[in-house]
């Protein structure tokens, strides 16, 4: 018996948009046989010390445990654009995992990204390139998305070759576009292919 493989889709969201990428690009992750996706979230950050979060999430995904990363064969990391950076709570994700850099646990796995803004030049690029940089310090590979999909030139909302994104509005309640849901759906079955023949 075969036993599926797992990518770790890791996602922060505030107003659902994120967390609704998460779900596209799970679903292109299990396009692929033999391959199903493991969701997972972070906590929220607080500047008050005594805020604490609970240990399991009310509603959605569990939160991310280190032993996710090391059992998953790729990754794609998903967050809301901080003013053209990842938000607090998945920087602080990233600056907890030493322990596995020291190990070399990331090396050679394969990477996507993915992210929402209000607005369409909102910080959506640098947004993903930060979230490569904790990524390329733990050695994995990184994938985009080539221009062979073609909502990449056509779409009128989000997308980068960068990896997947969303213009969510000001309100932050703009349906993701059917180019953004296909885009999406690729970068997880993109990712997905990659990881199988790297893990083989």
């Amino acid at each position: 018996m075969i036993t599926d493989k797992e990518i770790l889709v890791l996602y922060y969201s505030q107003h659902g948009a994120t967390k609704q990428m998460a779900q596209f690009i799970s679903r292109g992750v299990e396009q692929v046989p033999n391959v199903r996706a493991r969701l997972r979230t972070v906590p929220k950050v607080s500047t008050i010390c005594e805020a604490i979060e609970s240990a399991i999430p009310d509603s959605g995904a569990p939160y991310v445990a280190l032993s996710d990363l090391t059992d998953c064969i790729g990754l794609a990391l998903g967050s809301p654009t901080r003013f053209g950076n990842m938000a607090a709570p998945m920087k602080y994700f990233w600056d907890g995992t030493g322990s596995l850099w020291m190990q070399h646990a990331l090396v050679g796995k394969p990477a996507a990204l993915f992210t929402s803004t209000s607005t369409m030049h909102g910080g959506q690029e640098t947004t993903l390139l930060s979230m490569m940089m904790p990524l390329l310090h733990h050695g994995m590979m990184i994938l985009g998305i080539p221009y062979s999909e073609p909502e990449l030139t056509d779409t009128q909302t989000g997308g980068t070759p960068y990896g997947a994104s969303h213009v969510a509005g000001l309100t932050s309640d703009a349906p993701i576009s059917e180019s953004e849901k296909k885009l999406c759906i690729a970068l997880g079955k993109r990712l997905a292919l990659t990881a199988l023949k790297l893990s083989a």
